[in-house]
């Protein structure tokens, strides 16, 4: 049979699964490990990003790709003898976004971990994205931070609200518990070779300054089954609680809205917010998450009254607002302390690059920057806040480039000059929320 043929059954096998989960949302899958053939995993590796950083064994995707054919067959082989091995994974502190000195961890693992992880991903995205409620926008195929916004901001524009929750879940990657996630996984998936490899990835460890640690709980930000396995948790602890027990013992409309562990609900009534709030902490801790209880807030959030409040939602800020046609609508900007941080990250960026590298090259990195902020915040409502990341993006470039030397780089009209030269990206409206 060859790669083609197979990967062709591979995928015909997967769309099945994802079809009977979609049947039966209580359907068991006894047969898994198939899947992970050479030709699968193979697809796997060349679906990976080569310039992602390396885990503990310093193998990228140019070595591995020197005997890719053995190197796969060697895999696959130890993957049928149950002699595969997770690998620890390497932890790199991040900065985190608007809290000086505070990062966050993300874990990087080996390649061929990586490679074994991706192929988990689609089996367990083909059993599991079927299932999944439309609150969730986190981490799926056609979803993600927009999506999640766009239906907040049409429900808070057709629908009466009161009160929104505002939910900030305490450190939920680095607390899922491991037990937990295993008994919520062997209510569908009842391969126990599968289910032993996902034991094994919980116990591989992680290695962070040349300590090694082995804990009953988290899932390591920036592994590839990360995600997929975050969504299951919280599919069970929270999307499915929303709906089949709080929605019908609440007196008014109530809907929640998801990305990973952002999230906010939105209530017709305070009382049933009040209600909600209180049984959302013992909710959690029953699956040994924690709220933080100083930033989950109740927000008066009802356009019919005067003085509300406002809430922030994956970097925007979320407010009452006036239309042109002075209706009283949603609206949203940058929320202040994500701007403030990444002007920061301006500063501390063009402070370290100033002098390493020709100006012409530091501009082009400079514009992608803002080319990506324009991507990501330019959305309806917000290109007064847009304009004004560019702009003060820009009065850091020219303070800092001219400090390069001793002797000034640019005045203003020079740099003005230079900008009409090598213009930078402009305000645009990327993503229309109406």
């Amino acid at each position: 049979m060859g790669m083609t043929e197979t990967l062709s059954k591979t995928e015909t096998v997967l769309n099945r699964i994802a079809w009977l989960s979609e049947q039966n949302k209580d359907k068991e899958f006894e047969s898994l490990m198939h899947l992970f053939n050479h030709e699968s995993l193979e697809q796997c590796f060349h679906q990976l990003d080569g310039n992602k950083a390396k885990g503990i064994d310093g193998v990228d995707k140019q070595t591995y790709a020197g005997n890719l054919d053995n190197n796969i067959k060697a895999l696959h082989e130890r993957m049928k003898k149950m002699a595969y091995i997770p690998g620890p994974v390497r932890q790199v502190l991040f900065p985190k976004e608007g809290k000086i000195g505070a990062t966050r961890p993300l874990g990087i693992s080996n390649l061929e971990d990586k490679i074994v992880q991706s192929m988990m991903r689609r089996v367990l995205e083909s059993i599991y994205e079927p299932c999944f409620l439309e609150c969730s926008h986190g981490f799926r195929p056609g979803k993600g931070c927009h999506t999640a916004i766009k239906v907040l901001m049409q429900h808070l524009y057709d629908n009466e609200i009161q009160t929104v929750i505002d939910i900030d879940l305490k450190n939920f990657f680095g607390t899922i518990d491991h037990h937990l996630l295993e008994d919520l996984l062997k209510q569908r998936i009842r391969d126990p070779k599968f289910m032993r490899y996902i034991n094994r990835m919980f116990k591989a460890g992680v290695l962070a300054e040349g300590e090694m640690t082995v804990s009953e709980e988290g899932v390591p930000q920036g592994s590839i089954c990360s995600p997929i396995l975050a969504n299951i948790f919280a599919h069970y602890a929270i999307d499915l609680w929303i709906e089949e027990m709080v929605k019908p013992n609440c007196k008014g409309k109530v809907a929640l809205f998801r990305y990973a562990d952002d999230g906010v609900i939105c209530c017709e009534y305070e009382d049933d917010a009040v209600r909600i709030k209180e049984a959302l902490g013992k909710r959690l801790a029953k699956f040994k998450l924690q709220l933080n209880e100083e930033k989950t807030k109740l927000v008066p959030f009802d356009k019919r009254k005067e003085n509300q409040g406002t809430f922030d939602f994956l970097g925007f800020t979320i407010y009452w607002g006036r239309s042109r046609g002075k209706r009283v609508i949603p609206k949203l900007k940058t929320r202040g302390k994500t701007l403030s941080a990444k002007l920061r990250n301006v500063t501390q960026w063009i402070k370290q690059e100033r002098n390493r590298r020709p100006l012409k090259d530091i501009w082009k990195s400079f514009c992608s920057k803002m080319r990506g902020h324009v991507q990501y915040y330019g959305v309806s409502h917000n290109t007064r806040f847009v304009q004004k990341f560019l702009y003060q993006g820009g009065m850091i470039m020219f303070k800092w480039l001219n400090r390069r030397s001793q002797k000034r780089s640019f005045n203003w009209e020079q740099f003005h000059a230079f900008i009409q030269k090598n213009p930078m990206p402009t305000v645009r409206i990327v993503h229309r929320l109406f």
